[in-house]
């Protein structure tokens, strides 16, 4: 673990009020934030949408795993903590390939059977699911949720994002399904500016912002839930209290789809 690199799971923590960030975490959020003032109200709305698509996968839809590619940072209801909150019974296994990750996710997880971190890089696909915690957790004859929130723009188009999501989703059952928003903007020169600052910063661990038609191919031969793909913050909004996004250079875009 290199601390004088700024790590994006590292500054995600910190746009979050955590306390497991560095400086030089702090000191890239500042700089990023002179080009894109919205970024703590997007991370705050990403992180309700994801325990807000987590409850509502597990009451409506019955969902009782969970597999989360580039989890990050553990935080106030996590994942396991909001699935088992509906159903005990509820398995999670988390997947990131930052060693802090892991040291703090293991720490929070020692006690929890039904849950486990794991260290791999989300474009294994192989790599994870022959994980023994994998095996051991997720039982693949039954729907599996796959989480990719907030974590393509890390991709680079090298990796091709949406061959990622085929691949997940061929190895789990019908009636599965998979949640997916990235970092997009309409603006070239936010794209750019951010591409280009978080490759240099993160030494080279960043794909790049794109563009919402380009997040669609994501879901292609899958059924795109209600209300379509679209902002995050406005996908089955059960409030109208929260934080919102002063400026609109970019925000985060998705849905969730099932497999059919």
């Amino acid at each position: 673990m290199d601390v004088t690199v700024p790590s994006v799971a590292r500054m995600y923590d910190f746009y979050l009020g955590g306390k497991d960030n560095y400086a030089v975490d702090r000191e890239a959020v500042a700089e990023l934030d002179k080009k894109v003032p919205s970024t703590k109200p997007l991370a705050l709305n990403n992180r309700r949408f994801l325990q807000r698509v987590v409850r509502i996968l597990a009451e409506d839809y019955g969902v009782r795993q969970f597999l989360d590619h580039g989890s990050g940072l553990p935080t106030q209801d996590n994942v396991h903590q909001v699935a088992q909150r509906v159903d005990p019974r509820s398995r999670v296994v988390y997947v990131d390939n930052d060693p802090i990750v892991l040291a703090h996710g293991r720490a929070l997880l020692e006690e929890n059977a039904l849950t486990s971190v794991i260290q791999a890089d989300m474009r294994a696909t192989d790599e994870i699911f022959e994980h023994p915690e994998v095996r051991r957790l997720l039982d693949r004859d039954q729907p599996v949720a796959a989480l990719f929130v907030s974590v393509m723009h890390c991709i680079p188009d090298a990796s091709d994002p949406a061959a990622l999501v085929r691949r997940v989703m061929e190895r789990l059952p019908r009636g599965s399904f998979v949640v997916v928003n990235q970092l997009v903007s309409h603006d070239k020169s936010t794209r750019d500016f951010v591409t280009e600052f978080m490759d240099r910063s993160t030494g080279g661990q960043w794909g790049r912002v794109r563009e919402p038609h380009e997040i669609d191919a994501y879901f292609d031969g899958l059924e795109v839930l209600d209300p379509g793909l679209g902002r995050i913050d406005d996908w089955r909004r059960d409030s109208e209290v929260g934080p919102r996004q002063l400026t609109d250079e970019w925000f985060e875009y998705g849905g969730v789809a099932r497999k059919p």
